[in-house]
């Protein structure tokens, strides 16, 4: 047995000089990684020294970027006034003089000249109406005046022939020739030539007049253009009647199409009736408009409304542009910036 067991024992292996070594190749194992992270700094210091930037870069760069803020500085300055922002407030553009044109008259559209988007004159033809009717009514006016006239140059013409037997009749009838019941019949008829000649002058007068009338049915089977500026809705068609009026049983249409004078744009706000007390006329402003967010378009106030909307309890405000511009449109949706 001791035999077996010293044999044993000589075959069994040494687990503890294992574990002392691998405990000193743990302890010596920082000392590498040390020794590799030092060489990695070295290596990093060496490349950043070999490829640096000059000193002329940064200063180039920077020299860019001054001019790029300088530039933009500039920009900002001419688009917008100067001055802190007091109130914000929203609004829409809308125009101060905007009309839909129509006819004076009922009347079917025979000729329709306008079309969405087009910019017409003030007087400009838009629109024409069927004038049969208006037409032979100012044709018979004037007939009826061509004969009042002529009746009144033979009432003239009377008169100047019964003038002179007038007077010789007086003549005579202060001579005794004649008897007072002869001049008497001599004067009733001159008296009555006379007469005869102020009723056709009135009668001249009267048939001009309605000469005039059925000239101004005649021209109000024309729509004119009241001022310049753009159709910006058609609402009639060739065809189609027209009137003045509401239309009994919805066939006629009240007018021919809307026009906008894009002269008299300006912007409405609400402001609130706790911050009106920043708001004063010709106060300037920057008007941004939400189709162009980043167009700053310089105002002023012209005018506050007199009245609060109790509903609202707001006022309203009137902000016209500085700078016209055909991107500027009505209805478009605006952000008003009031400076101080």
């Amino acid at each position: 047995m001791d035999e077996k067991t010293k044999l044993l024992e000589q075959l069994r292996i040494d687990r503890s000089a294992d574990a002392r070594s691998g405990s000193e190749s743990r302890r010596s194992a920082p000392i590498w990684v040390v020794y590799g992270l030092l060489l990695l700094l070295v290596a990093a210091a060496g490349a950043w020294f070999f490829l640096r930037p000059t000193a002329q870069a940064p200063a180039a760069a920077s020299s860019a970027a001054d001019s790029a803020a300088t530039a933009t500085a500039d920009s900002s300055a001419a688009a917008a006034p100067a001055g802190t922002t007091a109130l914000d407030a929203s609004g829409y553009v809308v125009a101060q003089r905007q009309a839909t044109v129509s006819a004076k008259a009922l009347g079917r559209v025979v000729d329709l000249r306008i079309e969405e988007g087009q910019r017409v004159r003030a007087g400009e033809i838009v629109a024409r109406l069927d004038d049969t009717n208006t037409r032979a009514a100012l044709l018979a006016a004037q007939a009826n005046l061509a004969q009042t006239e002529a009746s009144l140059e033979a009432a003239r013409i009377a008169v100047a022939d019964a003038g002179p037997i007038f007077d010789r009749n007086q003549k005579q009838h202060a001579a005794a020739v004649i008897s007072a019941q002869d001049f008497d019949g001599d004067k009733a008829n001159y008296n009555a030539v006379q007469a005869d000649l102020t009723v056709k002058q009135r009668m001249v007068e009267v048939a001009q007049a309605q000469v005039q009338v059925a000239q101004r049915n005649e021209d109000d089977m024309t729509v004119r253009a009241p001022f310049d500026g753009v159709i910006t809705v058609k609402v009639a068609q060739q065809g189609e009647i027209v009137s003045p009026n509401t239309a009994g049983g919805g066939f006629a249409r009240t007018g021919i199409g809307t026009m906008v004078d894009m002269d008299s744009l300006e912007v409405e706000v609400d402001v609130s009736e706790n911050f009106i007390n920043r708001v004063h006329v010709n106060q300037a402003t920057v008007i941004r408009l939400n189709a162009y967010p980043d167009w700053s378009i310089p105002g002023s106030v012209i005018a506050i409304i007199p009245t609060a909307d109790r509903s609202k309890a707001t006022v309203k405000v009137r902000v016209g542009f500085k700078e016209k511009d055909p991107r500027i449109l009505p209805e478009m949706g605006a952000r008003v910036s009031f400076l101080n």
